[in-house]
């Protein structure tokens, strides 16, 4: 009898644990995020953006394309990456292989002119969607640019392996391995 009391303790307190420490967590759509007000989101991310060549109409539509082969890419490439310094060390050492998808969805497009990678630290202003404040700031980035690369970008969070999609108008989809996990437990 002693010992279904104590196990019975035992699975309230995890309970209450689990809970105490989930509340602890914005998942907003089932993804997670830093809170607003915790600590630097820039220290916990690695940003992508892909700069079109222009802002014409092609220019931007090779840019979606672009960002269609490199978000497929490296969804495989960083699974498994449990910390941002995981994530650039696989960045880095992959690098070259983001540079030729990226060259062969142009040339797949019909576009000449090159793909260049670069993996830095960069100031972006700041941005929201959905509730999200990603605040102005240096963050490290893996940037891709198309051409002269003069256009304006797509961005996304590669790590976590957090991506806006676009969705319908303004509209924006999250896409999260985070997600389906949670999904599958809750």
């Amino acid at each position: 009898m002693k010992t279904r009391v104590t196990l019975s303790v035992l699975f309230l307190f995890l309970v209450f644990a689990t809970t105490v420490i989930l509340s602890a967590c914005d998942f907003g759509d089932g993804v997670f995020l830093p809170s607003p007000g915790s600590e630097d989101i820039a220290a916990q991310v690695v940003r992508i953006h892909i700069r079109a060549n222009s802002n014409s109409a092609e220019d931007q539509a090779v840019k979606l394309a672009v960002r269609d082969e490199i978000t497929a890419r490296l969804t495989v490439m960083l699974d498994g990456c449990e910390s941002k310094n995981d994530a650039l060390a696989v960045l880095a050492k992959n690098s070259g292989n983001l540079r030729e998808t990226a060259q062969s969805a142009l040339e797949t497009n019909g576009f000449d002119y090159k793909a260049r990678v670069e993996l830095k630290t960069e100031t972006f202003p700041e941005r929201e969607y959905d509730g999200y404040v990603f605040p102005a700031g240096e963050y490290d980035a893996l940037m891709i640019y198309l051409g002269e690369g003069t256009g304006d970008n797509w961005w996304c969070v590669a790590f976590p392996p957090l991506c806006f999609l676009p969705g319908d108008g303004e509209n924006v989809t999250y896409s999260s391995w985070v997600k389906e996990l949670l999904d599958r437990i809750f």
